[in-house]
């Protein structure tokens, strides 16, 4: 059995600046227990600790360095998850496995990133994951990006409605119309498109093909007429 660490470093690879303003941003919703802006790496058996990060190749992205030394990030604390059960040679076989899984070209900042490795890591060796506060940040923003595309697929589903609609709606009074007017070009109608007649067949005629419904479930097509036999007197 061996203890299993967490090493906890703040994301400061940017501008002094900027790096500054991240220190002081996590250290305020650290104490408070909110979380922060935070790279994880796991040490087991041994001085070396493992995470993952973003390359461009499909090679693996897993690698070590030595335990709390990281040069590009700043060690803030250290977290033991328990102790795992494996020997050393069973968690070589895990880290083989989670080095051909996690390639570079696979990396997202908000939904596979070194915490969600640490995590993952962690859960091979058969203790706790990490707590909540450690990826808070990326998990709230994969969250809001996951409902953005909801938003916007309904939207597209909605937009795709009504421009059915429309051209539903549209072929609806274009054949009304023209049904009119062939109407109204009779002899019987020399007043064209004026005439109360031609105004009332327009409406008889639109209010007869919104209202009624074929079989076939499309607005706007009139049910055939069924014929009728005359009975002989």
């Amino acid at each position: 059995m061996a203890k299993v660490r967490v090493h906890i470093y703040d994301v400061t690879n940017g501008t002094e600046t900027k790096n500054r303003t991240i220190f002081c941003i996590n250290t305020i919703l650290y104490t408070i227990g909110f979380g922060g802006v935070f790279h994880s790496a796991v040490q087991v058996y041994g001085d070396k600790e493992w995470s993952f990060g973003f390359c461009d190749e499909e090679d693996t992205a897993v690698y070590s360095y030595p335990a709390r030394q990281s040069k590009t990030y700043k060690y803030r604390t250290s977290l033991v998850q328990g102790k795992t059960k494996l020997n050393a040679s069973q968690v070589k076989q895990i880290l083989n496995e989670l080095s051909r899984e996690w390639t570079g070209d696979s990396y997202h900042p908000l939904s596979k990133n070194c915490n969600h490795f640490s995590d993952e890591f962690c859960a091979r060796l058969g203790v706790p994951k990490l707590p909540g506060w450690v990826n808070r940040f990326a998990n709230a923003g994969d969250a809001a990006c996951e409902g953005f595309k909801n938003t916007s697929s309904q939207f597209r589903k909605a937009k795709t409605h009504f421009i059915s609609a429309s051209k539903a709606a549209y072929q609806l009074f274009f054949d009304v119309t023209n049904n009119v007017e062939l109407s109204a070009d009779s002899p019987s109608n020399s007043n064209r498109g004026g005439s109360p007649g031609v105004q009332a067949a327009l409406l008889k005629s639109f209010s007869t093909r919104s209202l009624r419904r074929s079989s076939t479930g499309k607005w706007g097509e009139v049910e055939p007429r069924k014929q009728t036999r005359k009975k002989n007197p």
